[in-house]
């Protein structure tokens, strides 16, 4: 990465998800910066740069995306679907962290070029370790381009 520092957007809604997902990463020490937004849009906006995301220095493009699939204003898919779709941004690495086991869920991301699809475990440890696992494939042992 040429000491670049490394940068996850994380689109979830739900406050204590984010909180745990937050809280694990930064404790890995994998990333430099976590950006957290809340809903579909927010994320479009942000990868971007539109609307108070607009400074591609403040916030800079990710280098990886966790993204759940239930969010408000437009959904996971949507937003894997733009992402995927843009010459731009469709080299960004993009994990489903969803709640869903849903076999339709999982088709449909995959069909929309997911990277990944990770079922959120419900109890606190298992959701931790997912979490720093998760974080060192993508940002540590997996090799990119850029």
């Amino acid at each position: 990465m040429n000491g670049e520092p490394l940068c996850i957007l994380l689109v979830e809604d739900n406050p204590d998800h984010a909180e745990l997902a937050m809280r694990n990463l930064n404790d890995g020490k994998l990333a430099n910066k976590i950006f957290h937004v809340e809903d579909g849009e927010a994320a479009l906006d942000f990868l971007n740069h539109r609307g108070i995301y607009d400074d591609p220095r403040q916030f800079p493009r990710p280098h990886l995306i966790l993204l759940d699939l239930r969010l408000p204003k437009v959904d996971g898919i949507e937003v894997l679907k733009a992402v995927k779709g843009s010459e731009e941004l469709k080299a960004i690495p993009v994990v489903i962290l969803t709640t869903s086991a849903a076999e339709r869920d999982l088709a449909q991301a995959y069909q929309n070029y997911a990277n990944s699809y990770l079922t959120k475990p419900v109890d606190f440890d298992s959701f931790s370790e997912l979490l720093r696992d998760m974080g060192f494939y993508w940002l540590a042992w997996n090799k990119r381009p850029w």
